[in-house]
């Protein structure tokens, strides 16, 4: 097995030298950086995972929480946490998954010297996980935006502004009898931070259009999305417009709609938000607004990596929607 030692004979150097060539803890000239790294490359040397984390106090590890509740979206989620994954490895880090829903996941993780830094997803409005990563010493970003984020950087999708925007599109083109079909209720009574922001944003939005406020959650499972659509219809028997988030649910809807004669956007014109490979997916071009998932994640891990590299800097950062009109949506008849 090669060693240290090895790289450094063979480089005419220190070991303490090598040392400070992988770490960068000092400045090493160009050609002793140079004869280290052909050292390295000549021998095949690999520096131990552990030792290096001890000698530089980092893993480069980042813990990313992503707790698979039975009723989110695991492939949306996956989404995030490929954007994560993959901007982490750019850097050399690697990415710790935990995907259970348990608050004290926090504390096990960031008590001790396992990670460099966190990103916590599926935020909720009051998260409880919010006071204990406040506490930590590693730097902590979530993807999600609570009530009150007590010095945490945040990212996310700006749901309050999409869901305005939905329903501002969909008023402009004459709707008045409208209706949202949102997520699932669990994930509406647990107060998740997007779920909140959306409900919010489309309820003062039809305050503001002068339309009625009808608002259905609906579950992931085919059953539970057509008992929400049979709702909405029930509410507003001459609906015209329907904003929808919920990417397991809008397949079922759409299919739902044709079966009871209603054509898309003859009959009923359709918003929804969704990640872009959803809404292409439909059988009808939905006019939507991608949820940007994979750079969400991306904007988290270079938020921590600023925050490795000495900022200070705590930020929120919304990212702004933008809707892409397509034939689902058309002046009512």
């Amino acid at each position: 097995m090669v060693t240290i030692n090895d790289v450094a004979r063979r480089a005419g150097v220190s070991v303490s030298t090598v040392s400070y060539t992988l770490s960068g803890k000092r400045t090493i000239s160009a050609s002793t950086r140079a004869r280290v790294e052909k050292a390295i490359a000549d021998l095949g040397y690999h520096p131990h995972a552990g030792a290096r984390a001890l000698a530089s106090a980092r893993t480069n590890i980042f813990a990313l929480m992503a707790p698979l509740r039975p009723d989110v979206d695991v492939s949306v989620i996956m989404q995030f946490v490929t954007g994560v994954v993959t901007r982490a490895r750019t850097a050399d880090y690697d990415v710790l998954l935990l995907t259970q829903d348990e608050a004290d996941g926090v504390g096990r993780v960031g008590s001790g010297s396992l990670v460099d830094a966190l990103i916590l997803m599926d935020v909720e409005s009051d998260d409880p996980r919010i006071p204990q990563v406040a506490a930590l010493r590693q730097p902590t970003i979530l993807i999600g935006l609570p009530e009150d984020a007590r010095g945490v950087s945040c990212v996310d999708f700006d749901f309050e502004a999409a869901a305005r925007l939905s329903l501002r599109h969909l008023t402009a083109l004459g709707h008045r009898n409208v209706a949202l079909i949102g997520p699932p209720p669990a994930v509406i009574a647990r107060h998740t931070s997007y779920a909140d922001r959306l409900l919010r944003g489309y309820r003062a939005q039809a305050t503001h259009d002068g339309v009625g406020c009808v608002i259905e959650p609906a579950g992931t499972a085919p059953g539970e999305a057509i008992a929400a659509l049979d709702a909405v219809l029930t509410q507003v028997p001459d609906l015209t417009g329907l904003v929808v988030h919920n990417e397991a649910a809008l397949p079922v809807i759409l299919a739902s709609l044709r079966d009871r004669g209603k054509q898309v956007p003859e009959d009923i014109s359709v918003v929804a938000l969704a990640p872009a490979d959803v809404a292409d997916a439909q059988p009808v071009p939905i006019t939507a607004m991608d949820i940007p998932a994979l750079n969400i994640g991306q904007v988290a891990v270079d938020m921590a990596l600023a925050r490795l590299r000495g900022s200070d800097t705590v930020e929120t950062r919304l990212i702004a929607p933008t809707l892409h009109k397509r034939s689902s949506t058309a002046p009512p008849r």
